[in-house]
């Protein structure tokens, strides 16, 4: 099980993600035009330095959602490799037969 600490961590940043996706998204498309003149790009890639850290997408990591478990995350299930084994094991998972020899 991993800290309360670190999914409540994760939990606030996807917040923020949510909070901020459009924002972000606005300025960058300023920030990747073209056209648009480098004084606006520069004055847009400012205002998306000031948004805070956490609000980018790059920062979240993925949790497995029984455990908490960052690492070994199958995404389709979202659960971590142990938490798979665990359920495929009770039969909770539809077509996931462990194997034995």
């Amino acid at each position: 099980m991993a800290k309360k600490a670190m999914i409540e961590r994760e939990k606030k940043r996807q917040k923020l993600v949510d909070q901020y996706a459009s924002k972000r998204a606005a300025l960058k498309e300023i920030v990747n035009d073209e056209s648009k003149p480098m004084e606006d790009r520069f004055r847009a890639s400012l205002k998306l330095a000031k948004l805070p850290r956490n609000s980018s997408a790059t920062r979240l990591h993925n949790r497995c959602q029984l455990t908490g478990r960052p690492h070994a995350y199958y995404r389709k299930l979202k659960v971590s490799r142990i938490a798979l084994r665990e359920l495929g094991s009770l039969g909770q998972i539809p077509g996931l037969v462990k194997s034995s020899w």
